[in-house]
């Protein structure tokens, strides 16, 4: 028998990409999608978003792909202040399939939770410095460290550029860094 997940409720509308994305949202959230259908988003589509946007909030959740990031890119670029969920890559593949779609419940509700917003103001205390010393730039296993930090923050995979971008966008600082690093070094001692 089968164990019934609890859904959780969004009052944002969450902005995906297509059908199978909203079928998997759904199965683990009470609230409602909005689907791009790709990067050719329709006019009717935009004001749809931006009706959401203005009245309720957006969460954009798109693909963790370069599709994906272009349709988030397009999006963030007309709705400045949108909330951001990011799925880490491993937990969107399926057959080499890559997706929400492939997500389980527990995968979208944990990204949906760990979603960000970016600032007007920034007070990040984070600098390009911190994260060298931290290993998190220039060092042989950086990108593996990176993924590891991003994954626990909920921002999505960076390289080291956006990196840096991403945590003054979304005022995450050295103590964020350091506990999730914790976090990191305690889960490879077990």
């Amino acid at each position: 028998m089968k164990k019934q997940m609890n859904k959780i409720n969004v009052s944002e509308a969450i902005v995906v990409e297509g059908r199978d994305d909203t079928t998997a949202v759904s199965k683990a959230v009470e609230g409602i999608t909005i689907e791009t259908h790709g990067f050719g988003i329709k006019k009717e589509t935009w004001t749809l978003i931006e009706k959401a946007y203005k009245e309720k909030g957006i969460i954009i959740f798109t693909d963790p792909d370069f599709s994906g990031e272009e349709i988030r890119r397009k999006l963030t670029e007309r709705f400045p202040n949108a909330k951001q969920a990011y799925l880490p890559l491993e937990k969107a593949l399926k057959n080499g399939n890559i997706g929400i779609e492939n997500a389980s419940g527990e995968s979208i509700i944990e990204a949906l939770s760990k979603c960000h917003c970016k600032s007007e103001s920034s007070f990040s205390d984070v600098d390009t410095e911190f994260l060298y010393k931290n290993g998190l730039l220039g060092k042989e296993n950086s990108s593996k460290l990176r993924e590891e930090l991003c994954d626990i923050l909920g921002i999505g995979y960076s390289n080291g550029k956006t990196l840096l971008k991403k945590l003054v966008a979304f005022n995450i600082n050295k103590s964020d860094i350091n506990n999730a690093i914790k976090e990191i070094n305690n889960d490879k001692r077990k």
